[in-house]
């Protein structure tokens, strides 16, 4: 789950019927460069997604609880680096820390595609690999999260999400197909290189932005961004809606990492399906996101933001219920399986279009970064824990049982929102909140 940003003086449904809106926001280069940039590192980060770990799996012949501590490594980073992404976000021109983290990442997978070469990408190299990339994207989420509001005019903040998480379900379908097309087909090498070239194409875009940024000040000490922190989990806590989204966040995220990493063992050893045919699988996640994206631009301001959160959450969190009912690879059993995850997309994505204006809305300029790391932390801070358990059970108890459980765990998520304040949240964002903080 996601972030936010302000409220404009429209709502949605008023600011979607102004037929300047949308060509002022096209016509704006950074933007375009912006999206451009999120685009192909979105694109690049679906296809790590599936190049390691099936990588691991198929090549390296990894585990089940291998393939959990790979998963793990990669992810603990939320926990260890958000809040200090944060802190520092809020001090540093966005368009540095994206263009840094894209450059090391470019560097991170373009060793490992030489270690290939050489034959000597190991289990331990890819450890180093998948934490490298995952420290670096928390810093470029994080300054993502903070960039748009930057970029835009309050009124152009739904328009602009909705655009960029639209660019973000394109890359989702072709990412999870390029990387596992590229491991199948052609070899490790080539698949990290090419996930590399796409993070070199986001840096390239992202530093076209020529929007200045104030310069910020450089000389507080530890102590002083352990205040920042602070504050911006005060913040956080202190306000009923954001509360929420971290607790449904953490619960889905937790179970989520936990139902993936019995998922990505259950298709190719249970289900007996290619790395191709899983790639195939897994994207049809986009198309479902796409719909989401444009749904979120219209449902909120009909039915509510609350009724629409819940609902949403409910429907594509409980797709992959249907998924340990399934046996071999028929043309049925893949059938399903691309439905589950455009269902899964589909709603996944309303959630966290809807969340991410939420977020937004209520959170002022000055608390954006650390508003939108706090909840990353906290939201997805228990995932390295999540994939830890999913290696774990898989063992101790199969996978079609580890998957089933796992799945059922996911709709703790809609359950903690349905009960909370959030769900009666109306058809207009809430307002942002004055704060001390800066």
């Amino acid at each position: 789950m996601p972030s936010p940003s302000s409220a404009s003086s429209a709502s949605p449904a008023e600011s979607g019927s102004r037929r300047p809106a949308p060509p002022a926001l096209w016509r704006d280069g950074d933007f375009r460069s912006l999206w451009v940039g999120q685009t192909a590192s979105q694109l690049g980060e679906h296809a790590c997604l599936v190049v390691l770990p099936l990588f691991a799996v198929l090549t390296l012949d990894a585990g089940a609880d291998q393939l959990g501590v790979l998963r793990a490594v990669g992810q603990a980073p939320i926990l260890l680096l958000s809040l200090f992404a944060g802190a520092w976000v809020d001090r540093w021109r966005v368009r540095t820390v994206m263009v840094l983290a894209d450059l090391g990442r470019t560097l991170a997978l373009g060793a490992a595609a030489v270690a290939a070469l050489f034959g000597r990408l190991s289990l331990s190299t890819l450890f180093v690999v998948v934490f490298a990339v995952g420290a670096l994207s928390v810093f470029f989420d994080v300054a993502y999260q903070t960039s748009l509001v930057r970029l835009v005019k309050r009124d152009q903040l739904v328009r602009g999400n909705s655009a960029l998480e639209g660019s973000r379900s394109a890359a989702q379908i072709g990412g999870p197909a390029l990387g596992g097309a590229l491991v199948s087909l052609l070899s490790a090498p080539i698949a990290a290189a090419s996930s590399a070239l796409l993070f070199a194409l986001s840096s390239l875009s992202i530093r076209r932005i020529r929007r200045i940024e104030s310069i910020p000040e450089h000389s507080e000490r530890p102590p002083q961004v352990w205040r920042r922190i602070h504050e911006g989990l005060r913040f956080v806590v202190g306000d009923t809606s954001l509360r929420t989204v971290c607790l449904a966040s953490a619960a889905f995220q937790f179970s989520f990492a936990a139902m993936m990493t019995v998922y990505l063992l259950f298709l190719p050893r249970e289900l007996h399906l290619s790395g191709t045919t899983i790639g195939l699988a897994l994207a049809a996640t986009g198309p479902g996101a796409f719909l989401g994206s444009v749904l979120a631009a219209r449902l909120p301001s009909r039915f509510g933001y609350g009724a629409v959160l819940v609902a949403a959450a409910a429907l594509g969190d409980g797709a992959f219920l249907w998924v340990p009912a399934l046996h071999g690879s028929s043309a049925v059993t893949v059938s399903a399986l691309l439905a589950v995850s455009f269902v899964f997309g589909t709603g996944g994505q309303l959630v966290n279009v809807t969340v991410m204006a939420v977020r937004q809305a209520v959170t002022p300029d000055g608390m954006q970064g650390r508003a939108a790391a706090t909840i990353t932390c906290v939201g997805m801070g228990l995932t390295p824990l999540g994939s830890l358990l999913g290696g774990l059970l898989s063992e101790a108890w199969g996978l079609r049982t580890s998957l089933l459980v796992t799945a059922a765990a996911m709709m703790l998520s809609p359950v903690v929102m349905a009960l909370s304040p959030l769900a009666r949240l109306g058809r207009a964002l809430p307002a942002s909140k004055d704060s001390e903080f800066t």
